[in-house]
């Protein structure tokens, strides 16, 4: 599946309760998402490693899975395509200096 499939996907499923919810709410449950992204992120690299890092790296794939789903979720209400977005600004070179790799010189 690419990236236009998956939005696809979340238009047919959610497009209705993203409407209902409009963009200010289908906002802030993207921000949840990210919270929650980076309290998985956290506890992954803090945690010492042992038997419970499988299902801490399982928790941190279903939290990027919701945060792509909230993104798509958002780009379908704002109306644009990610993946001709993501490869337009992307197109296989640093979209600031133009290589690949990056050369840039700051962050």
């Amino acid at each position: 599946m690419n990236i236009s499939e998956f939005q696809e996907l979340m238009r047919n499923l959610y497009l209705h309760r993203d409407q209902a919810r409009g963009i200010p709410g289908t906002f802030t449950w993207f921000v949840e998402e990210v919270g929650e992204l980076a309290h998985e992120l956290r506890q992954v690299m803090t945690s010492p490693r042992d038997e419970s890092v499988p299902a801490s790296l399982k928790h941190l794939e279903d939290e990027f899975a919701d945060v792509f789903a909230w993104l798509c979720s958002l780009a379908n209400l704002a109306g644009i395509d990610l993946e001709r977005a993501a490869t337009g600004k992307y197109p296989g070179t640093c979209s600031k200096c133009g290589n690949h790799p990056c050369t840039c010189t700051h962050d």
